[in-house]
């Protein structure tokens, strides 16, 4: 089977499989009844109205879908401790069907779902309170659901009418949020292959973006291309391998653009001679990738250009080769941090004569006038993935802040096989007194998914070339 058919077949998502759900509710229960019990309450995200008669593309909350593989809005899910679960969501409605599409409805739910019962949502207080009566604690996702604690007060209000009857409302309320939190961090192999096939997805896209420039520029000798046309190629790709959606805002920054971290594709025109920053990643079936490349318009670059990008290039190998199970989360950006502050250093971006040698660049933050982001963060579900930075489990300790300054917290949590991270060093120069200017206007990040192994990483997002020779030769066929 070619590459870019196996993309596109042997899609299923976590509503085919439903023993993946179940499991995964059966895990949380077990947490809940260690913590003390109780039910959990677990809305989906709510739809969002565009403008007139006209919503935002439904996007289902990400930990209820984790749980459930349930992608219709109004839906709740209510899991008790001793692992019972109940879902409630829209009744059957054919007239609605005819515009809106299928509903699985409360009757087919359970077989559907692997939940052991299902309701109409119009049904959700009464249910509610029934599950909560005499139970410990009600869980919730503490500050994500717009209303939800006033819905949560409401049932404890009922509850307390019927103290006298003998029926007692829940005496605690725990957040639910690090607990799921801490599930979704380890993805399993149904997780894993997902985000690969996301990843190739993604990489392919890239690489027609790439194509798409250089055959551009050599059709119309040198006339402008705009950032929203490279855009259409990338959402293009993403959509014909079956990728229901961008899994973030599409970043394609032209020239100068590529020093804004968080650039929207615009009308600018990328120009022959300036590079162009691409940072972009589908999501397919619940899951993100997250890759950025950085290429010459038209398919060479200059000599400046190709002194930085060789600089960012090393400093992202260096993270790579600190990110494997027993290193810790941050020892990843310190080990790009020290590349990228001596490639400052060699390059002339920085004074050494003003700044002092690496240790002293490291020391006083002076390397973030060209790299003031985190080399990388957790992805799965969500680009930015859910999760704890820091260590559970060790006591505070004075650490550098990264500007010059000293922090006490805790230490960087350890990585562990099947944890998922990016790994996007970069360096971004504006014309500023002291700063050669061969570098002005040069942007350039570099990123790659990772997922952590028993030996080291694997990098799921390297159908996409990173070596500035194979870039161009890429752009030149």
């Amino acid at each position: 089977m070619s590459d870019e058919r196996s993309l596109a077949t042997d899609r299923r998502g976590a509503a085919a499989h439903p023993q993946l759900c179940a499991g995964r509710r059966a895990r949380l229960a077990e947490a809940m009844a260690r913590l003390g019990g109780g039910v959990a309450v677990l809305p989906t995200a709510p739809e969002r109205q565009r403008n007139s008669d006209n919503d935002h593309p439904f996007r289902h909350c990400s930990h209820f879908h984790y749980l459930t593989g349930f992608d219709e809005p109004q839906a709740w899910l209510l899991l008790e401790a001793d692992g019972r679960s109940t879902l409630l969501c829209r009744e059957k409605n054919l007239e609605r069907e005819i515009w809106d599409g299928h509903r699985v409805g409360p009757a087919a739910a359970p077989a559907a779902l692997g939940v052991h019962e299902a309701h109409p949502v119009d049904a959700l207080d009464k249910i509610a309170t029934d599950k909560l009566a005499n139970a410990p604690a009600v869980w919730f996702p503490f500050g994500v659901h717009e209303g939800l604690q006033a819905r949560i007060d409401g049932w404890l209000a009922t509850l307390r009418e019927r103290e006298r009857l003998g029926v007692q409302p829940p005496q605690a309320q725990r957040d639910l949020t690090p607990v799921l939190a801490e599930m979704r961090l380890l993805k399993d192999e149904h997780e894993l292959g997902t985000m690969r096939r996301a990843a190739r997805i993604s990489a392919q896209a890239h690489a027609r973006a790439m194509r798409f420039s250089a055959a551009h520029f050599r059709s119309t000798q040198g006339r402008g291309l705009p950032e929203y046309m490279i855009e259409a190629e990338l959402l293009h790709e993403f959509r014909r391998h079956g990728a229901q959606s961008p899994a973030y805002g599409s970043i394609v920054a032209a020239g100068a653009n590529a020093c804004v971290l968080h650039y929207a594709a615009g009308d600018a025109e990328l120009r022959p001679g300036e590079l162009c920053l691409i940072d972009a990643g589908c999501e397919l079936d619940g899951y993100a990738s997250d890759i950025t490349r950085t290429f010459p318009a038209d398919g060479s670059f200059s000599a400046a250009q190709r002194e930085l990008y060789d600089v960012v290039l090393a400093a992202q190998e260096a993270a790579i080769a600190a990110t494997r199970p027993g290193a810790r989360k941050q020892d990843a950006h310190w080990a790009a941090v020290r590349v990228l502050a001596q490639g400052m250093l060699d390059s002339g971006l920085l004074n050494r004569d003003k700044v002092g040698d690496v240790e002293s660049v490291i020391d006083s933050g002076a390397y973030r006038a060209f790299y003031m982001h985190g080399t990388g963060h957790w992805l799965g579900r969500d680009v930015h993935d859910v999760g704890e930075y820091l260590s559970l489990d060790e006591a505070p300790v004075e650490q550098p802040d990264g500007m010059g300054g000293r922090v006490v917290k805790r230490p960087s949590r350890v990585l562990q096989p099947g944890m998922v991270v990016t790994i996007e060093p970069g360096l971004y120069v504006r014309p500023a007194e002291g700063v050669p200017e061969r570098f002005w206007h040069i942007g350039i990040r570099i990123e790659d998914d990772a997922v952590i192994t028993d030996n080291g990483c694997e990098l799921i997002s390297r159908d996409v070339p990173v070596a500035p020779r194979e870039i161009e030769a890429l752009m030149r066929g």
